[in-house]
């Protein structure tokens, strides 16, 4: 198991998770979370039960994760985080997310959301400009990376899943 935390710039607690490590790689970190497992929402003061089962990406030279619903073998949706590239110490997996945030709903086109929060929240915990524009650059990989369908948007992820983790 791994335990992930999701935080506001610079350190603030924001979320926090656990899931199955499927693969670890210099590159990026693989994990498989099931449904029904909680979410602590430190913001809110709150537990949310995570009806959905997803693969999900952390990208640590990178700056955004990425979180594939899946349900009977097919990738159903999509939810990527623009964040500061993740760190791993031991079964600890941390990265600051910067508001940002790409989906892609069942049936529906990517959609870029939060933009209004990444402007309140630049202000409100002073992110220097060159975050912001780090933040920015990130958002424009990554939508490269879906529209020439690199990994991870590949499908290469639903093979590890299946060998590793029958659903």
């Amino acid at each position: 198991m791994i335990h992930m935390k999701s935080l506001k710039y610079p350190d603030i607690p924001h979320y926090e998770w656990k899931g199955r490590l499927l693969k670890r790689t210099p590159e990026y970190v693989m994990v498989l979370c099931e449904s029904g497992r909680e979410m602590k929402h430190h913001t809110k003061n709150t537990i949310f039960t995570i009806d959905v089962t997803s693969i999900e990406y952390f990208f640590l030279k990178q700056g955004f994760t990425v979180a594939m619903e899946i349900e009977e073998g097919k990738i159903r949706s999509y939810y990527c985080n623009i964040a500061m590239p993740s760190v791993l110490k031991g079964n600890q997996l941390s990265f600051v997310d910067l508001d940002l945030d790409l989906v892609k709903g069942r049936n529906e086109d990517w959609m870029v959301i939060d933009e209004d929060e990444f402007e309140i929240n630049s202000v409100k915990y002073g992110y220097p400009a060159e975050l912001k524009e780090y933040a920015l650059k990130s958002l424009d990989v990554l939508q490269k990376k879906i529209n020439e369908n690199s990994f991870p948007f590949d499908g290469s992820g639903l093979g590890i899943v299946k060998a590793c983790y029958p659903l």
